[in-house]
């Protein structure tokens, strides 16, 4: 019999925000995978301490690079593409041997995480399973006490790495708005935001439904910690 890797979405970063069947998961599993930087216990890890059995086996995969190699230099995608490879083979050959397998994912797994560059190595030899997270997008508007959308609102969901035209033609074009991988990007994506016209109504959201969440105006922010999320709510038609 062939076991199956799960990946788990732990949702934002509260343990009491997993679904139900995440919560079975994670303290049922006797091999637990997680991404982390290197010589950190990793945000993934963070959410479950404390909640794993105690013969659990621990599969710590640690990120060769994070932000030493810019984003756009060929080492970077052939770095990880590496990386990918070597962490997906010990899971692939668990699963074979029959044993089942749960990856953490912050957020949702498919949602821009690193689960979903094992799940494309892993899916076409063994059975792979999703179990879907609340993302922190939701905890972050959540967190401003405000709808994100109304009536007929559209919303997007932009990277801040992208170009910084693109970026201010994305907000500029659309009613509401969610901005992820902000990080070194910040002044770039305020740049933008003003461009667009929207820096009165932009809010940026830190570490959403951990401790230490906090809510300013984008304006005020001169620096964005890793776990921050941008927005702009949308106004459409109310009743």
């Amino acid at each position: 019999m062939t076991g199956t890797v799960h990946g788990v979405g732990l949702g934002p970063g509260a343990a009491d925000l997993m679904s139900v069947r995440a919560d079975r998961l994670v303290r049922g599993t006797r091999h637990i995978a997680y991404f982390r930087k290197a010589g950190r216990m990793g945000q993934a890890r963070k959410i479950v301490d404390g909640m794993l059995r105690a013969d659990v086996v621990e599969i710590p995969m640690d990120y060769p690079v994070t932000t030493e190699i810019p984003l756009e230099d060929p080492r970077y995608a052939a770095t990880l593409s590496g990386f990918y490879e070597e962490v997906t083979a010990p899971l692939r050959a668990l699963a074979e041997a029959g044993e089942d397998v749960v990856v953490l994912a912050e957020g949702d797994p498919f949602f821009y995480g690193s689960f979903m560059h094992l799940y494309t190595r892993l899916a076409p030899f063994v059975p792979v399973r999703i179990v879907p997270g609340i993302t922190g997008m939701t905890a972050a508007w959540a967190a401003t006490g405000a709808p994100i959308t109304w009536g007929d609102d559209v919303l997007t969901v932009a990277p801040a790495t992208l170009p910084e035209a693109a970026l201010t033609a994305r907000i500029a074009g659309t009613d509401a708005l969610v901005v992820m991988k902000i990080g070194q990007n910040l002044d770039k994506l305020k740049r933008a935001v003003e461009l667009a016209g929207r820096m009165g109504d932009a809010w940026l959201v830190e570490y959403a439904a951990m401790a230490g969440e906090r809510v300013r105006k984008l304006a005020e922010v001169e620096a964005a910690p890793y776990f921050s999320i941008a927005l702009i709510h949308g106004q459409g038609r109310r009743p």
